[in-house]
């Protein structure tokens, strides 16, 4: 059933992982759905991966949506806003935009004391995975504040709570958690819902090349990890993020971080592969 017909929705970071999973799951609901990223069919980004925004698109019109791909790089505030003049233009409105913009992974010192890190690559890591999601923010609330409604997803990684073993990866995913909130706050009377969402051991194309298997064998990859047998496909956390957009009592969960495996819960959603991992129970 298709609950987004006349949705449009904007997926910022959509190139790969998580976004691109939001984004198809978006689409298969029937929105229109623009998918922006630095990786397209003409070059890569640093983080030199092969997948690309033209792919993403194509996924979203295949499942059902329209795919509209668009390069661009959030951290270059000219790029954004024509890329908000382009989607008022053809579309007139902007009813869902997903900050889920990271390009950290060759600046993410793992294993490195934080008196040790490269401040240079902590600064990096800041503009690309947060003031990116707050310059994007920024251009797409004056689209979204033409009808008075509209939802804005922070795609982030944890709840906040617990050390993410980096100081600079946990200052940039609880940041994300905060822009939330703050956002939730100042947009609440204008219509405009803001919220975060975290996936719980992401599936990502990256996971999987690191484990060295396929989404056909990824149970392989628990001989590694054990962990791993509790991940989730990219997908998992698109369908809760679809459910929230299709909800009419999303306001209600304005500022709060939640997760993949509670919305799958309590939309009784389930994965691509059937399942329901619930990484909290698993992590205990």
């Amino acid at each position: 059933m298709q609950t987004l017909t006349d949705t449009v929705a904007l997926v910022a970071g959509a190139t790969r992982g998580a976004g691109r999973g939001i984004a198809v799951e978006l689409g298969a609901a029937g929105a229109r759905v623009y998918v922006t990223g630095r990786s397209w069919r003409n070059g890569r980004s640093d983080m030199d991966r092969p997948e690309t925004i033209e792919e993403t698109a194509e996924l979203v019109t295949a499942a059902g949506g329209q795919g509209i791909a668009v390069r661009c790089d959030h951290s270059d505030e000219r790029q954004v806003a024509e890329l908000m003049r382009r989607v008022g233009d053809e579309q007139g409105r902007l009813d869902v935009l997903i900050n889920d913009i990271w390009g950290g992974d060759p600046l993410t010192e793992w294993g490195t004391p934080f008196w040790q890190l490269d401040l240079a690559k902590l600064r990096a890591m800041w503009d690309r995975a947060v003031l990116t999601h707050l310059i994007t923010s920024r251009h797409a609330v004056p689209l979204m504040m033409r009808h008075r409604a509209g939802l804005i997803v922070e795609v982030t990684d944890g709840l906040g709570r617990e050390y993410r073993g980096n100081l600079a990866y946990d200052l940039a995913k609880t940041a994300v958690n905060r822009i939330a909130l703050a956002q939730a706050e100042e947009l609440r009377e204008h219509g405009i819902t803001a919220l975060a969402v975290t996936p719980g051991f992401l599936r990502s194309e990256a996971m999987l090349d690191i484990f060295g298997v396929t989404e056909d064998n990824w149970r392989d990859g628990g001989e590694r990890d054990p962990h791993f047998l509790a991940s989730e496909t990219p997908r998992y956390i698109g369908r809760a993020i679809s459910a929230l957009a299709a909800d009419p009592k999303v306001a209600d969960r304005a500022g709060e971080v939640l997760t993949s495996w509670d919305l799958a819960e309590h939309y009784g959603l389930y994965d691509v592969d059937g399942r329901r991992p619930n990484w909290a129970r698993h992590i205990g």
